[in-house]
C-alpha cells in the first residue's frame, strides 16, 4: 500500500518509543523516510524495538484487525467527525514555528482553530489550589494580556490554568489548552465545559493519541509543549514542589523568558515563585509592566539553563544518574537496578528532569549530560 512521508510519520507516532529523535535519525541516513519501507527485518527490529517491529509488520502485511491500523482508522474517523478536528505534523508548514524550534513532538492533534498556534503567546501557569489572591491575579493578568492581543496558553488544569483560560475567553481573547491525554479524554472532567469554550474560541492540542488517558508521567511532556509554544511563561502562584515549576524550567531551557509574581515569604504558595525569582526569573507585579516588557526586545531572549552539576546530588540520585547513562533505560529496569521504592524512584527521576540532567520519553529515560 503506497503511503506518503506524512502518513508514515503519523503511523510511526502511534508506535511505542517513537518520537522526534527517531525521526531525526531517519532523516540523517540521507535517504528519504519512505526508504525504511524496504529495510530488512533485522534493521527494522533494531530501530523499532521488538514490540514496535511486531506491530509494524502486522500493519505492513495488512493483517486483519491489526493494532496499528485500528488506531489509524480511529484517527481518520475522528478527523472526519467535525471540521474543527485537525492534525498537524512536523512536515506541515502550519506546525507552530516556536514549538518546532523547541524540538516539539512529531505531531499535534487539535480541536479548534489551528491558526491560533502561530499567534504570539504567553503561557500562564500556577497552583491547582490557589489562594483567593492568586486566583484574582491569574484572572487580572490573563484578562489584560488577552485584551492586549496575547494568546494565553496553559494546561486546562484546575486552579490557575483554568482561571487563566476562562479570564482570557471572558475578555474576548483566544486561548490554547495543552492536554496530557488524548483529545477524546478531556482531563480534568470538571473542565469539559471550559474545554468546549476553548475549542470554540481558541484551540485544544495534545501530542497524545486518541484513547490515551492522562497519566502522571505525561505532564512534563505536556508542560514542554506549553512552554515551547509560548514566547514567555508567567508563574502566578506556586508552592516549592508545584508542577508549574517544571514548565518554568523548561521555558528557560528553551531560551524563553520566565516571569514570576512574588509573594510573602510566609506564604507556602509563594515559595515556588520566590525561588524562581532568586534563580533569575523576572519579577512582575502588574499586567501593564509585563505587557510593556513583552513588547520590548527581551522576548525569546538568549537565556540558557543553569549549568548542570551532578556533584550537587545526593548519593542515591548520583547512583540513579549513573544507572541511566547515555542510553535509554525503562522505568522497570531502573526500579530493579536501583532498589528504590517506586514512589522515591519517580520523585528522584522528576528532580533529575527538573534539573535538566535527564529527559523522559515513552521509551524511558536518558541523560542529557
Amino acid at each position: 500500500m503506497p503511503i506518503t512521508d506524512r502518513e508514515l510519520l503519523i503511523a510511526l507516532h502511534h508506535l511505542p518509543g517513537i518520537g522526534p529523535r527517531k525521526w531525526y535519525q531517519l532523516a540523517e541516513t540521507g535517504e528519504p523516510p519512505l526508504a525504511m519501507l524496504h529495510w530488512p527485518d533485522s534493521l527494522l527490529r533494531q530501530w523499532l524495538g521488538e514490540n514496535g517491529f511486531q506491530l509494524w509488520r502486522d500493519w505492513r502485511n495488512q493483517r486483519p484487525g491489526n493494532w496499528l491500523q485500528t488506531r489509524l482508522d480511529r484517527l481518520a474517523r475522528w478527523l472526519a467527525d467535525h471540521p474543527r478536528n485537525h492534525l498537524l505534523t512536523r512536515l506541515d508548514p502550519e506546525y507552530p514555528s516556536l514549538l518546532r524550534e523547541a524540538n516539539g513532538p512529531l505531531l499535534l492533534h487539535g480541536m479548534g482553530d489551528p491558526g491560533v498556534l502561530n499567534h504570539k503567546q504567553l503561557a500562564i501557569v500556577g497552583s491547582r489550589k490557589p489562594s483567593a489572591s492568586g486566583a484574582r491575579l491569574a484572572q487580572w493578568f490573563a484578562g489584560d494580556l488577552a485584551r492586549a492581543g496575547w494568546v494565553i496558553t496553559s494546561g486546562l488544569a484546575l486552579g490557575i490554568d483554568g482561571l487563566a483560560h476562562a479570564a482570557c475567553l471572558d475578555a474576548g481573547g483566544k486561548t490554547i489548552a495543552v492536554l496530557a491525554g488524548g483529545l477524546d479524554n478531556i482531563y480534568p472532567s470538571r473542565h469539559l465545559a471550559l474545554a468546549e469554550r476553548v475549542a470554540e474560541q481558541g484551540v485544544l492540542v495534545s501530542e497524545f493519541c486518541l484513547g490515551v488517558q492522562a497519566q502522571t508521567g505525561h505532564f512534563p511532556r505536556r508542560n514542554r509543549i506549553i512552554s515551547g509554544l509560548a514566547e514567555a511563561t508567567l508563574v502566578v502562584e506556586a508552592a516549592q514542589k508545584s508542577g508549574s515549576l517544571i514548565t518554568a524550567r523548561l521555558a528557560a531551557e528553551q531560551g524563553r523568558d520566565v516571569y514570576a509574581i512574588p509573594g510573602s515569604p510566609l506564604n507556602p504558595l509563594a515559595e515556588g515563585c520566590n525561588s524562581l525569582i532568586r534563580d533569575g526569573a523576572q519579577l512582575v507585579s502588574e499586567p501593564s509592566h509585563l505587557i510593556a516588557h513583552l513588547a520590548g526586545p527581551c522576548v525569546a531572549s538568549s537565556r540558557r539553563p543553569a549549568p548542570k552539576d551532578p556533584a550537587g546530588l545526593d548519593g542515591s540520585a548520583r547512583q540513579l544518574l549513573q544507572l541511566i547513562g547515555l542510553e535509554r533505560v525503562g522505568l522497570e529496569q531502573l526500579l530493579s537496578q536501583s532498589g528504590l521504592p517506586l514512589g522515591e524512584l519517580q520523585r528522584q527521576l522528576l528532580q533529575l528532569e527538573l534539573q535538566g540532567m535527564v529527559r523522559s520519553s515513552d521509551a524511558g529515560y536518558e541523560r542529557t549530560l
